[in-house]
Parts: structure tokens; sequence; C-alpha cells
């Protein structure tokens, strides 16, 4: 008993911090409305305007660490790829089929992840986390009010596609974010994956729907606070906690990034959510709690001190 509340505590923290950082990404989809600026502006704003701050970071870091290795790096520079991918796809895709099937579609991640893991890791998908997406994926639904007409949007078919390939891009930007943080030099690893994603933004989105290098200080000001909290503060505390957690934590903790937005969106935006979009945030933050709760080795009475293959909850 008292391993397993050692256990327990051992990773209370990193969830904590894990799910500040989904909250504070939250912040995110209000910003870049209110900065009304093309796909391709905001994604490569965004991750340029943070690269000043994580370079301070990622020095702290160096002194403490040896500089990552060719590997690292890579796994790096590709998750940055995808994580442009997604944040061009998915912003393109709320235009073109509204924000609450995008949204849905997106958070297919919480699935996504733990099935990459599964099938390149060998990580074990504890069962209590399977009977839980169910519940998960139904609470985003009613979140992003889908249920309520949410699937409105100027092209419902070409923005269903965008949104699926948006949520493979997350999968895979989540999936080796995490990997590249394994070997305890997470803030290096992100600084990667940031220079990488701004690069691409830049060539993608001038490619589609281009990018404006002038946006004006309103943007810009806006764009900044998506750069701070977002990918700064809120990427910056996953990148760093997600590998100290199995897969399926993490992406569970991530769901209560559309939670954050609901309510952030209620007090900036001031939209007021249904009482159908309040028992979505319920079943979500239940399902992230539940579905990662107990999480212990059953021969040692706690989990694993890296990610790797998980024994089942009962």
């Amino acid at each position: 008993m008292a391993g397993d509340r050692q256990g327990s505590r051992h990773r209370a923290g990193p969830a904590v911090r894990l799910g500040a950082g989904a909250l504070f990404i939250s912040v995110s989809s209000v910003l870049i409305d209110l900065a009304a600026t093309s796909p391709g502006t905001a994604s490569f704003y965004r991750c340029a305007l943070s690269l000043p701050f994580l370079a301070v970071a990622a020095w702290f870091e160096r002194r403490r660490h040896r500089a990552p290795g060719r590997d690292e790096i890579l796994l790096g520079l590709l998750g940055g790829a995808f994580f442009a991918g997604d944040m061009l796809l998915w912003t393109r895709a709320i235009a073109e089929v509204g924000a609450g099937l995008s949204t849905v579609v997106v958070n297919v991640q919480v699935i996504g992840v733990p099935l990459l893991a599964w099938a390149i890791d060998r990580e074990t998908v504890p069962r209590r986390f399977v009977a839980w997406v169910p519940v998960m994926i139904l609470g985003v639904a009613l979140t992003a009010g889908l249920v309520d007409g949410g699937a409105a949007g100027t092209d419902p078919v070409r923005g269903t596609i965008h949104a699926v390939m948006a949520a493979a891009c997350y999968s895979v930007f989540l999936y080796l974010l995490r990997r590249s943080g394994l070997e305890g030099r997470p803030i290096q690893n992100y600084f990667a994956v940031i220079a990488s994603a701004a690069v691409v933004s830049l060539v993608a989105g001038w490619w589609w729907r281009g990018v404006d290098l002038t946006p004006g200080l309103r943007v810009i000001g806006w764009l900044m606070g998506v750069a701070v909290a977002g990918t700064v503060v809120g990427w910056l505390l996953v990148a760093t906690y997600s590998p100290q957690l199995p897969s399926h934590v993490g992406a569970a903790l991530l769901m209560l990034t559309p939670v954050g937005a609901l309510a952030l969106s209620s007090v900036v935006l001031h939209e007021r959510p249904t009482v159908l979009q309040l028992i979505g945030s319920v079943l979500i933050l239940g399902g992230a709690y539940f579905s990662g709760n107990r999480l212990r080795g059953r021969r040692t009475g706690r989990a694993p001190d890296r990610p790797g293959p998980a024994p089942e909850s009962p």
C-alpha cells in the first residue's frame, strides 16, 4: 500500500503540470480567432515569436545537460513538420466544416497517440483507458457544440478531409514530441521542433493561401499571446512532462484543452456554453482523471520511471 501511494505521488506532479500545459494551450484558439489572419500567418508567427524565449530556456538546459544527439534532433525536426501541418490544416478546417466537427476530429489524437505507442514501442494500453475513450470522445463532441449544429461551414466535405489530416498530423506530432524528450533534454529538443515548425509553416503557408509578413501590430499582439501562453508555456510543459507519463495518460490530459477553450471563449468572446457543452466538459474532465488514475506497476507497486510497456490496470 505504501508503494502504491508513493507511485501515485510520483506520477501526480508530471500529470498536474501536463494538465496545466493543456489549459495554457487552450488560450491559443481564442487568441487566433481574435487575430483573424490566414493559417500560414498565424502558424508562422506563433512559432517565430516563441523562438527567442525557447532559445534562452534551451541555453539553461544545455548548461546542465549535453546537447541532444543526431537522432533526437531529427525526431524534433520531423515532429515540427507535423506540428506545422496540424496548425495549418486545423485552422483551415474551422472555416470549412465549423469549429465543432473540426475539434472533434482533431481530438481523435486521444486514440491515435496510444495506438502509435502500442504499434511502435509495444506500450500496453490499459483496459481502463480503452473503456473511457468513448466517453471522452462524446465529451469533446458535446463541448465543441457538434450536437448544437457546429458542423456548419463553407465546404463540409473538404473541411472534414482537412480535419482528418490535421488529426493525423497532431497524433504523430505528439508521439514524436514525447519520444524526443525521453533522454532528459526536452527543452532543447522542443526548440528544434518549433524552429522546424516555423520554417515549414512559412514555406507551406506561403504556397497554401499565403503568409502576410507584415500583418500589423494588432495581429502581432494577439499572436504574441499565442506564442507565450500556448507555444512557450503550454507546449513546453507538455514537451517536458509527457515523456514522464504513459502515452495514454498524456493524450487524455490534453483533452482538457477544449474545456479551457470553452471557458475562455465564454469570458472573452461572450460565447455562452449550453447545457450539453457543460455536460461534455464534465465528461472530458472525468475521463481524463479516471482513465489515468491508479497508474502503478503490478509487480513493483509503482509506475516505471520511463514510459515503456505498462501493465494493464485492473
